[in-house]
């Protein structure tokens, strides 16, 4: 195992984490805008009409996108397992 092979694992752990987080937080901030706008436009200020409309948008898209995230750590846990059998050997 070098230097490359480090690095490697490491580029590709940060690629899969951003890749599996990536839905989960575009959500969030789209979510978030649009109560903020409407928050802004009828002067309402409560702390649960910000947090419900995320946790429903959230979970709306784990249930999307769940298999696919899935399939990805899988994937990605397959590779890791792989390379440490190689290295075994």
């Amino acid at each position: 195992m070098d230097s490359s092979f480090v690095i490697y694992l490491g580029r590709h752990t940060l690629e899969t984490a951003l890749l599996i987080s990536a839905p989960i937080l575009i959500t969030c901030l789209v979510v978030g805008l649009v109560v903020t706008l409407l928050q802004a436009v009828t002067s309402i200020r409560d702390m649960t009409l910000t947090i419900v409309p995320k946790l429903l948008a959230v979970g709306a898209v784990i249930l999307i996108c769940g298999h696919w995230m899935l399939q990805i750590i899988l994937s990605f846990a397959n590779e890791i397992f792989g390379h440490i059998q190689h290295i075994g050997h």
